[in-house]
């Protein structure tokens, strides 16, 4: 069986908290609600250290899903590549008055709806 694909470099790590289910990045104290303050790793090493840190902490029911994303690095920390992360950076998406997204810079577009 091949080895499961990586991710390009540069990545976080993210994962849910098992307690309130909050979105949450490895950083170099622990865990952070905060993408900015993300542990980055740079290179296949610091990737792998990182993705097993994350693999321990499932395995110490500190969190669940932990995963590698791919970021691009900016002003504001790294951001993630892809849309489904990028989304779970603001909250959930129903009510954009409430949760991380009602803190962003972001711009709601149209009529808040769910698409049916």
């Amino acid at each position: 069986m091949a080895a499961p694909k990586k991710p390009p470099l540069p990545v976080i790590l993210m994962a849910n908290d098992l307690i309130d289910g909050e979105v949450v990045f490895r950083t170099a104290t622990g865990w952070s609600s905060e993408p900015r303050e993300a542990l980055i790793a740079g290179n296949a090493q610091a990737a792998d250290a990182l993705e097993a840190e994350g693999i321990a902490e499932m395995s110490r029911n500190k969190v669940v899903d932990a995963y590698l994303v791919d970021v691009v690095l900016g002003e504001n920390g790294p951001q993630p590549r892809h849309f489904r992360e990028r989304l779970r950076t603001l909250g959930p998406s129903i009510r954009p008055d409430l949760g991380k997204q009602a803190q962003s810079v972001i711009e709601p577009r149209g009529v808040p709806h769910v698409s049916l």
